[in-house]
């Protein structure tokens, strides 16, 4: 028990929710130069969509055997989910790996970079939706609505071209593929607080990667799907190893952050993506251009208002803790 506390007062702490959402933002925000990087590497087409779930399944699953691997050294024994744990595993596998990046990549290979950029910011609002009034883990406050309201609005701001305008269009299997996937995100991220408060999050992240990424595998492959060793072969797979360490260390300790905290507090961290995205592309890609400019700034203090004021005012998580609370009290008297 007082272990559990002192894991609990470490992980809600302000200055390590703010430390470690950085870190995962960081890492997923390289992940998007990093893919086109590697569809170059490997020679694979925008339009090959059999050859990019290939791509994403030796991603997954390497970033599965990499947390298990490394959960295992730091706990000293070999980790294994629990027997009551194994819904949950493939739950999350589907709905975090395998189905939110089977239509993720599906839908980015119809739709522009910019308005898929605009609906993954708008997934973060979707997982504060859903965790308020489908889980039913928290409230949806007025405080929580202006906050995300302004981070989205940071999302539509970095995504604006030199006009000023922004050229948004919906197609089913561009558009709403992503849109999907963002809603198979939101889903993943309150089920992963939910599994996480019976289940060990680096346990059930490592399993759940290494389920969803032989799936992807086994899609491309069926599919005909091929990567194209490049010929300097040792890129490629540092390339891998990276994008692998990115999938393992941010998801990890992301699912560690919503055992803790409710899913809002760390949701809204979301919108950074996108931002970091564009000025990682800057560095990696020469995108200058797109990201040092008056709307990629603008955006980073908008994004950076919305998270300051969905985390502002009392203890971190209190009113929503509480209301969880009441929420596993109704669920029991409804039993009885």
């Amino acid at each position: 028990m007082g272990q559990n506390n002192n894991a609990q007062r470490r992980w809600t702490s302000l200055p390590a929710v703010l430390s470690a959402t950085l870190v995962c933002c960081i890492l997923w925000g390289s992940a998007f130069p990093c893919i086109k990087i590697g569809y170059a590497l490997f020679s694979v087409p925008s339009s090959d969509t059999a050859s990019q779930m290939l791509f994403a399944g030796f991603r997954f699953t390497l970033a599965g055997v990499l947390v298990i691997a490394a959960g295992s050294l730091m706990e000293r024994k070999w980790l294994r989910p629990a027997e009551k744990s194994a819904g949950n595993v493939v739950i999350l596998a589907f709905l975090q790996t395998a189905g939110q990046y089977f239509f993720f990549y599906t839908g980015l290979a119809h739709a522009s970079g910019v308005n898929a950029s605009i609906i993954e910011g708008a997934g973060t609002f979707i997982t504060i939706l859903v965790a308020a009034f489908v889980f039913r883990t928290e409230h949806m406050t007025v405080r929580k609505t202006v906050g995300s309201l302004i981070g989205f609005a940071g999302v539509l701001m970095v995504e604006m071209r030199g006009s000023g305008a922004l050229q948004f269009h919906f197609a089913l299997n561009g558009e709403g593929c992503i849109l999907l996937s963002a809603v198979l995100a939101a889903f993943s991220s309150s089920w992963i607080k939910r599994a996480g408060q019976n289940e060990d999050p680096t346990t059930l992240s490592g399993y759940q990667f290494l389920l969803g990424g032989i799936l992807l595998t086994l899609y491309g492959w069926v599919r005909g799907g091929r990567l194209h060793i490049p010929g300097a072969a040792w890129k490629g797979a540092l390339l891998i190893i990276y994008m692998a360490f990115i999938s393992a260390a941010a998801y990890t300790i992301w699912s560690i952050l919503l055992k803790y905290n409710p899913v809002s507090r760390i949701a809204i961290f979301g919108f950074m993506n996108p931002v970091i995205g564009v000025l990682l592309s800057a560095v990696l890609l020469g995108e200058t251009a797109q990201a040092f400019r008056v709307p990629a700034l603008a955006a980073l203090m908008l994004v950076s208002a919305g998270i300051i004021i969905v985390n502002y005012g009392g203890r971190p998580g209190k009113s929503d803790a509480g209301f969880t609370a009441c929420r596993r009290n109704e669920i029991n008297k409804k039993k009885e």
